[in-house]
C-alpha cells in the first residue's frame, strides 16, 4: 500500500491535485462531445483527442515544463495521421 501511496504523491507532484486536473479534462472532453463533428470521427479519433484533452489537463493543473506530456499529445495526433495517410 506505501507503494501506491508514494506513486499517487509523485504523481500528484508532478500532475497537481486529481480533482483539478479532472474538473480541466472534463471540460474540454464536454466540448468535443459537443460538437456537431464528434459524431463523424473514428474510435480512433475520437480516443486521441480525448488522450490529448487528459494531456493538456495535466499541463494546465500541473507541471508545463514536464517534456513527456508534451511528446505524449504529439504521439497520439501522429497515431491519427499516420492511419490517414494510409
Amino acid at each position: 500500500m506505501s507503494d501506491l501511496k508514494d506513486t499517487l504523491q509523485q504523481r500528484g507532484n508532478r500532475y497537481g491535485p486529481f480533482t483539478g486536473h479532472a474538473s480541466i479534462t472534463q471540460t474540454l472532453k464536454d466540448s468535443m462531445r459537443g460538437t456537431d463533428n464528434w459524431q463523424h470521427l473514428a474510435d480512433d479519433q475520437k480516443e486521441a483527442l480525448e488522450m490529448i484533452a487528459h494531456k493538456i489537463g495535466r499541463i494546465l493543473n500541473g507541471d508545463p515544463n514536464y517534456d513527456d506530456s508534451w511528446v505524449d499529445i504529439a504521439g497520439y495526433a501522429t497515431l491519427v495521421a499516420n492511419r490517414l495517410k494510409g
